[in-house]
């Protein structure tokens, strides 16, 4: 059997001595606590139980713990209702300021549109009494041709006699 004359590309024992020397420099394992896997202190101010339950005599640990959680999350829920409500009646009072604002300027559109009208009857009375005016002219006008007609003929005879 023919051997090989090169060196392996991986040494086992080099390659167990970078372990180990990459095993030293990570921080020490602690071993787990009991505290580590404990529920949050029942203590803690905002852990308190609400004022509306109070456990009964006679109750288990287990039953007192659980309920007291039970109750935890409702309140939560609760406190997270009544945000919504606070978040609620900010937007109610930015939409009563837009509503506020909505009326004012439909206040100025009602004004503006009046000053349109106004505008619109001058301007309609304007063109209805130049339209008076010209029919008038019209009228002078064709009154006085006729009167020119009847007058330049009445020359002409009184001349041709």
């Amino acid at each position: 059997m023919v051997q090989s004359t090169q060196q392996p590309i991986f040494d086992a024992i080099d390659i167990e001595r970078e372990i180990e020397e990459e095993f030293r420099k990570l921080p020490p394992i602690r071993e787990p606590q009991p505290t580590d896997f404990a529920p949050p202190s029942v203590s803690a101010p905002d852990l308190a139980m609400p004022d509306y339950v109070e456990h009964r005599d006679g109750a288990t640990e287990i039953g007192k713990l659980s309920a007291e959680a039970v109750v935890r999350e409702y309140e939560a829920a609760a406190k997270d209702i009544e945000d919504l409500g606070v978040e609620l009646i900010g937007q109610v009072k930015r939409c009563e300021a837009m509503s506020q604002e909505a009326l004012a300027v439909i206040e100025e559109l009602k004004e503006t549109a009046g000053r349109y009208r106004e505008e619109a009857k001058r301007v309609f009375l304007q063109i209805e009494n130049c339209s008076l005016v010209t029919a008038e002219v019209r009228k002078t006008c064709a009154a006085m041709k006729e009167k020119i007609v009847v007058s330049a003929r009445l020359e002409t005879k009184a001349k041709e006699k």
